[in-house]
């Protein structure tokens, strides 16, 4: 290996754009208003049962992102596949909050507006989605999820090597904690991080969170 000066080191990281440590995914999902008569809806799946991942859960279109695809190019394309609709019958207006999970993968929500002139209009890719429904927009505003708080803790395998960081078995591992609500709609469980992304949208559009942003 060469020797490297100050000048070799700024070259080599001139530009560079820095990434996550360790194995890491990013996720896009659009989060679609959907407007019937004088109401805005907000539209979920129902994935299907055959799905290997999350099968029968309740979530909003979206998926992995692709190499050299923007967060908002793979909540659009990938809520295209789902629900086929033409991209340009979708309007984004804003991303939303994004979350990292303990799981190493961060999702990015987009707010968008799904221009469609029916509810019933929409014929999902059966591979992939067994159902759509909506939620008035209101009723995220009026209710309230049940929330959970769960604590991650780390796995250490038996024959971690304690004695090579100067350490014991006693070491305190840092532990986390992650939220999970749940929404109760009619019959149907809106959990997790669908329901976080949900949460966030209505804490967002309250009038006193208006007041704190400056703009009451």
């Amino acid at each position: 290996m060469g020797e490297y000066n100050l000048r070799d080191i700024e070259k080599r990281f001139l530009g560079r754009t820095p990434k996550p440590l360790g194995p890491y995914h990013f996720y896009s999902v659009l989060v679609p208003l959907v407007l019937c008569g004088e109401e805005l809806y907000l539209l979920f799946e129902v994935r299907s049962e055959d799905l290997k991942v999350q099968p029968g859960q309740i979530c909003f279109p979206g998926g992995k992102m692709e190499t050299g695809e923007t967060p908002e190019e793979c909540a659009i394309r990938e809520t295209c596949e789902e629900l086929n609709v033409h991209s340009d019958s979708i309007r984004v207006i804003a991303p939303l909050d994004y979350l990292h999970t303990y799981s190493n993968y961060t999702m990015y929500p987009f707010l968008g507006v799904l221009e469609i002139d029916d509810l019933g209009e929409i014929r999902p890719n059966e591979d992939e989605v067994k159902e759509v429904f909506y939620v008035p927009l209101s009723w995220f505003l009026e209710n309230e999820p049940v929330t959970f708080e769960v604590e991650v803790l780390p796995r250490v395998p038996d024959d971690f090597p304690y004695e090579k960081i100067n350490s014991t078995k006693d070491y305190k591992w840092r532990n986390g904690v992650t939220t999970i609500p749940v929404y109760r709609y009619e019959e149907r469980s809106i959990w997790g991080l669908t329901a976080l992304i949900a949460r966030d949208l209505a804490e967002n559009l309250l009038p006193e969170k208006e007041e704190q942003n400056g703009k009451g």
